[in-house]
């Protein structure tokens, strides 16, 4: 794996770009959409908030399906289709000037992200070799931190100007991005779809240890809305510390992730290695969680620095948990099924971003230290756990043995058999 921060030519460069393009349109959406929804469709934040969850909740169930899709019919067409249909899904909000138009948009718009996400995840195992795959992953991570970073400051240029036109703009902009990157997608080599062996009506539900470890992971996830909902409350609600340490933190944890997501997955090439990097990252979270805990009650400048070093502590549990959970949820699932189930361990990101606010809140702001640490002591319990239920699902058969894991294990994917 290369240190570098732009991935080889060809497909991975093409991958990378294709991600670049629409997170810069999300990057805009993301901060600019609860005030178009509120000031220029008119709907209340609590219908806004109704509609969205609403949204997610179907998108994690449909995402599954359209994964299968991806496996049988092949992931670069699909991948292709649901990316224009994410572009039309976004593109929808704007002629929206109701609640059901706007729940029928947003969920149409979660569907097709959800789905999106598990197909191009099926193109990248069909395109890259298994021991590629977590580096090219960590390279997607970056890419996707720098281009949500430009699209947030296109958007803050739409909330400064305030007007209903750059509103608009900032919707047609990121329905543009999806265009572009269904374009950027069709260039890609051709993955025949597989013959998927028939498995229930329940599909990867079945293979109850892949879904003790999505479980598993959905724990470690519930850390997602830290950064952008737990810690400015805890800052403005429990320490004397600035504002707008709240910004500063937020590019402390771009801007690392951007450098540092691709050295973080180095070492990182089979089971063992991955679990051992997610038992790793569990203990450096408790840390972390420790040392923001520190910053309630000190004076100002004492709370800066505690905040700061929990969220370097906070960065590198985050990006050794992400590496070691990319490369688990590949080497776990079946070869003529990885849209499926990826379609199903991405609904621990829809889970963690549902039920985070109200974890976080509740116990960084009603427990105070004493929830930091249960966040903390979670996270390594469920990291441990991590290493039995992979080997687990390993052992059954739907992986690469875990002893040869780190020797680049088993390519268990049919379009890269010859």
């Amino acid at each position: 794996m290369t240190n570098s921060l732009v991935p080889p030519a060809g497909p991975q460069r093409t991958l990378a770009l294709a991600q670049l393009t629409n997170s810069v349109g999300d990057g805009a959406y993301y901060v600019t959409s609860a005030l178009y929804f509120t000031h220029v469709v008119g709907l209340a934040p609590a219908r806004v908030g109704l509609g969205l969850t609403l949204a997610w909740a179907v998108g994690s169930l449909v995402g599954v399906p359209l994964g299968r899709l991806a496996d049988r019919r092949g992931p670069r067409g699909t991948a292709v289709l649901l990316a224009l249909a994410t572009g039309f899904a976004v593109a929808s909000f704007l002629v929206v000037r109701g609640f059901v138009p706007f729940v029928i948009a947003a969920c149409a718009y979660a569907s097709a992200q959800s789905g999106l996400a598990a197909a191009r995840q099926a193109l990248l195992a069909g395109l890259v070799s298994a021991g590629e795959r977590t580096g090219l992953l960590a390279h997607l991570q970056s890419t996707l931190n720098a281009g949500l970073a430009v699209g947030a400051g296109l958007g803050g240029l739409a909330l400064r100007a305030g007007t209903r036109s750059a509103y608009l703009g900032v919707f047609a902009l990121d329905a543009v991005s999806f265009l572009v990157c269904a374009g950027l997608l069709v260039r890609l080599p051709s993955v025949r779809g597989v013959q998927v062996r028939k498995a229930g009506g329940l599909g990867v539900l079945r293979d109850r240890p892949y879904v003790v470890v999505t479980l598993l992971n959905t724990v470690l996830l519930l850390r997602m809305p830290l950064l952008s909902l737990g810690l400015p409350l805890w800052i403005a609600e429990r320490t004397d510390a600035p504002t707008w340490l709240v910004s500063a933190l937020f590019v402390l944890n771009t801007g690392a992730v951007m450098v540092f997501q691709v050295r973080t997955a180095r070492g990182i090439t089979g089971l063992a290695s991955a679990t051992r990097a997610v038992r790793r990252s569990g203990w450096i979270m408790l840390a972390a969680c420790a040392v923001f805990a520190l910053s309630a009650g000190a004076s100002p400048w004492v709370a800066v620095g505690a905040l700061v070093v929990g969220a370097v502590l906070q960065v590198a549990a985050e990006m050794g948990q992400s590496a070691g959970s990319w490369q688990l949820s590949f080497d776990l699932a079946p070869a003529d099924r990885v849209g499926e189930y990826q379609g199903f361990f991405g609904t621990g990101v829809t889970v963690a971003r549902t039920m985070g606010p109200l974890v976080l809140t509740s116990l960084l702001l009603e427990w105070g230290t004493p929830g930091w640490l249960l966040l903390g002591g979670a996270t390594v319990v469920a990291s441990y756990a991590m290493g039995p239920a992979a080997r687990r699902a390993a052992g059954a058969g739907r992986a690469a043995d875990a002893g040869a894991g780190d020797a680049g294990g088993v390519n268990r994917c049919p379009a890269l058999a010859s």
